[in-house]
């Protein structure tokens, strides 16, 4: 007999997505989160951007779970009156070298079924944008900006009222499976608890590997192996004068140093990409150099940035599943078809497009425990 019929581990904004979804499918659940808040980690610490779907190769996870988790969250976010806008996104080729990459993201996008994209000239582009410098765009319209904090706090109103419990300051330090489920080790307030359970969901984001190497597998199984990596971002003092968010072209798989504009109307710029051995939110600027990069990015499709404009904002860190260099991996969402056991979901590099995936990330993982 075990405690609880279902515990997720970890209470960013897909762990309580996917606790919401357990809840309504009529699961007892309680969700363990090693902070003292929900979404310390990589859920808070993001662009806080809806993406529409454009980048990620066609039929992948990635693809596939955007597409539907974007018209989801729109709609959750409409009837829980959480903040968000669809401000639209230009994605901007500011050479004629980009102009073959623009085209290709755009063919990608259609493939992925986003099929509300703009194509723009300079001039059509510059009158959406008067400061933008660009020799063509694509208009995302339906490319928005939410509230993080607010989307984590009507989840967690959700599994509340729906009998499930989110237990804080609780740190899942051993997993042991058993023949009915799961027994953990938990510590909470200096003391080492144990709670037993049918099914576990292990939706750790950057401890996501640590907790999946605690439990034993069949053979030929091995746990993903994820790698931080840091993102800086710039805040710019006083408001822009740009009404969307402005990406250019994606170098590999980075993004490139993007426009963004929060729900309180405040500009930040970033991340940039920095492989990192372990978790660390320190601002670290070079002795300039990291400022003098972001401004000469930025100024390739805003010249009239002032000088002096940007300052040092936030860190954030993504558990990735590739290294430097290497082309970006799939979200992985691994269930007994990978690893044999019918009881346990376990995510790996749940990155972006996460925020935006979580409603149908949740609803995928709910469907194999059911």
């Amino acid at each position: 007999m075990s405690d609880i019929e279902t515990v997720v581990v970890g209470a960013g904004v897909v762990g309580l997505a996917i606790a919401r979804a357990l809840t309504l499918a009529g699961h007892e659940v309680i969700v363990l989160e090693r902070h003292a808040r929900v979404g310390s980690e990589t859920s808070s610490r993001n662009s806080e951007v809806i993406h529409a779907g454009l980048y990620y190769p066609a039929g992948s996870m990635r693809a596939r779970l955007c597409v539907a988790g974007k018209e989801a969250l729109y709609r959750f976010c409409a009837e829980n009156a959480v903040t968000h806008a669809r401000v639209g996104k230009l994605l901007v080729a500011t050479s004629e070298a980009e102009l073959p990459r623009l085209e290709a993201i755009a063919a990608n996008a259609a493939a992925n079924g986003v099929t509300d994209l703009s194509r723009l000239t300079a001039t059509e582009a510059k009158a959406m944008e008067p400061e933008l410098q660009c020799i063509a765009a694509y208009l995302s319209p339906s490319t928005g900006i939410i509230d993080s904090h607010e989307l984590m706090q009507a989840l967690s109103g959700h599994i509340a009222a729906n009998r499930g419990e989110i237990v804080l300051n609780a740190s899942v330090d051993a997993i042991a499976a058993r023949e009915d489920g799961f027994q953990l080790e938990v510590l909470s307030a200096g003391e080492v608890s144990t709670l037993s359970c049918r099914n576990l969901v292990l939706a750790g984001g950057l401890g996501a590997t640590r907790l999946g190497r605690m439990l034993s597998y069949r053979d030929g199984y091995t746990v993903p192996e994820t790698y931080p990596a840091r993102g800086h971002y710039f805040a710019l003092s006083g408001k822009a004068p740009f009404q969307r968010l402005i990406y250019p072209m994606p170098v590999g798989a980075w993004l490139g140093i993007h426009l963004t504009i929060d729900t309180g109307g405040r500009t930040r710029f970033g991340p940039d990409i920095e492989w990192c051995d372990e978790v660390d939110y320190k601002f670290i600027d070079d002795d300039g150099r990291r400022l003098a990069t972001f401004e000469r990015e930025v100024r390739r499709y805003w010249p009239g940035l002032p000088d002096g404009a940007l300052h040092p904002d936030t860190v954030g860190i993504r558990p990735k599943l590739y290294r430097e260099g290497e082309p970006a991996g799939d979200f992985v969402i691994h269930t007994a078809r990978d690893h044999g056991n019918p009881h346990l979901v376990a995510l790996y590099g749940i990155e972006s497009p996460g925020l935006t995936s979580s409603l149908a990330i949740a609803d995928y993982v709910a469907e194999r425990l059911q």
